[in-house]
């Protein structure tokens, strides 16, 4: 066997474990943040029902403060809609309310279209604990075998929990600062 040969079905086997590798990781993948904040839930309710004041501690908007944004349905409501058009950090998507319960709870599901197509869902629960509300922030999705190629490089609990970390830190001052209106139901 000739040493070209020899070097083609090294490759081809190497190209094979990395493929049978990136199959076996996770199907799913799921991110989740809490923070104390000194409100009323239904203060900090307010300030994410309304996708209008995502604007105050969303960390994403921080990232391109030029992003086209639309709005879209009664705020606060099932059916409300926030869509962006960005810059390479921020991208393209929309996002839609799915599922509300005033001051306790709001399902949101996340659809990017750049740098890549994903679906998710993301939710926010409201829980008083005394005169403070403990938030939290999830977002799980499916890995198709893109998002599993890419988990090998980058590790989306570690990515997107720290986006959810500074945006948490940010709600906690705005929520904190002054009380938002109540949302609409």
């Amino acid at each position: 066997m000739g040493k070209a040969k020899k070097v083609g079905i090294g490759i081809a086997a190497l190209i094979a474990v990395l493929l049978i590798f990136v199959v076996t990781r996770p199907n799913t993948y799921s991110v989740e943040r809490s923070k104390m904040i000194s409100a009323t839930p239904e203060t900090v309710y307010g300030h994410v029902a309304d996708f209008q004041r995502w604007k105050a501690w969303s960390p994403w908007e921080k990232l391109d403060p030029t992003m086209k944004i639309t709005y879209g349905g009664k705020q606060g409501s099932v059916g409300a809609t926030y869509a962006w058009v960005g810059n390479d950090d921020v991208g393209e998507g929309d996002m839609t309310i799915t599922a509300v319960d005033p001051g306790k709870s709001i399902d949101i599901d996340l659809h990017f279209v750049k740098p890549f197509e994903d679906r998710s869902k993301n939710g926010f629960k409201f829980e008083a604990q005394g005169k403070d509300t403990k938030v939290t922030w999830s977002m799980a999705g499916t890995n198709n075998f893109a998002s599993k190629f890419m988990s090998l490089f980058m590790d989306m609990e570690k990515m997107i929990g720290k986006d959810f970390e500074k945006g948490l830190d940010d709600m906690k001052k705005v929520s904190e600062a002054a009380p938002a209106p109540a949302a609409a139901n």
